[in-house]
């Protein structure tokens, strides 16, 4: 990542193990390490080959965002299994609560996103299927003594969709994380409206209090002033 750039991405190449007739799925991960709310979009060249999810978001300041990049399922392989879809990732800095429509709307402020980096899309043979396996059957990891599961024994295919699935969780949490944070910022502005509203009618009233206070006092003033002591003379 270097100092011009908003996010980090990882990995620059997506590598998708082929298989005809399966959607395919690669992760990629976007990382914000600088103290701005970063929005970003993710492009593709062929957007009907592949759908991403999600393509379009906010990466909190010194966090991450993953992404699943899914190719549908194709009815012939590539020649040479060498594919030519680039996909295109933009930024740009928002805002604390910032919405898809603010984001739009930050980007034709500023004549658009800018862009992090192009990535490449290429296929690899899938992996063979492990003697002693029942053909059509999905090899099961096994489970530790403290139950927790060997993913490591999945097939590539099985632990991206592990992946996937796990990855959709996050972003879900994370979004409702912002959501909440600009539920808490809608908070904070009702209450500081509602506190200038109640400093003003405070003010009103102690001013209402001092000017009847000093017209009580200016008009026994001026009644003390038009007094006339009369003392009557002897003969």
């Amino acid at each position: 990542m270097s100092s011009g750039e908003l996010l980090g991405i990882e990995p620059l190449e997506l590598t998708f193990p082929f298989e005809l007739k399966k959607q395919i799925s690669c992760s990629l991960q976007l990382s914000n390490k600088t103290e701005d709310y970063v929005a970003f979009k993710v492009k593709t060249t062929n957007p009907k080959k592949y759908c991403v999810r999600p393509n379009t978001g906010v990466v909190l300041p010194h966090s991450t965002s993953d992404i699943i990049v899914t190719m549908q399922a194709q009815k012939e392989a590539p020649a040479d299994l060498q594919c030519k879809d680039k996909f295109l990732v933009q930024s740009v800095t928002v805002s604390p609560g910032s919405t898809l429509k603010d984001i739009t709307a930050e980007m034709e402020k500023r004549g658009g996103m800018q862009a992090e980096g192009d990535l490449c899309g290429t296929a690899s043979a899938p992996s063979p299927v492990p003697e002693g396996s029942e053909e059509g059957s999905s090899p099961r990891p096994s489970v530790s003594d403290n139950g927790t599961l060997n993913v490591s024994e999945l097939h590539a295919p099985q632990r991206l969709t592990l992946l996937s699935k796990l990855t959709g969780e996050k972003n879900s949490v994370i979004q409702q994380n912002i959501k909440l944070q600009q539920e808490l910022e809608l908070l904070r502005r009702e209450r500081r409206k509602h506190s200038a509203h109640w400093f003003s009618l405070t003010a009103v009233v102690i001013v209402a209090i001092l000017d009847s206070s000093l017209r009580t006092t200016l008009r026994h003033e001026n009644l003390g002033a038009s007094t006339l002591l009369i003392v009557p003379r002897e003969a």
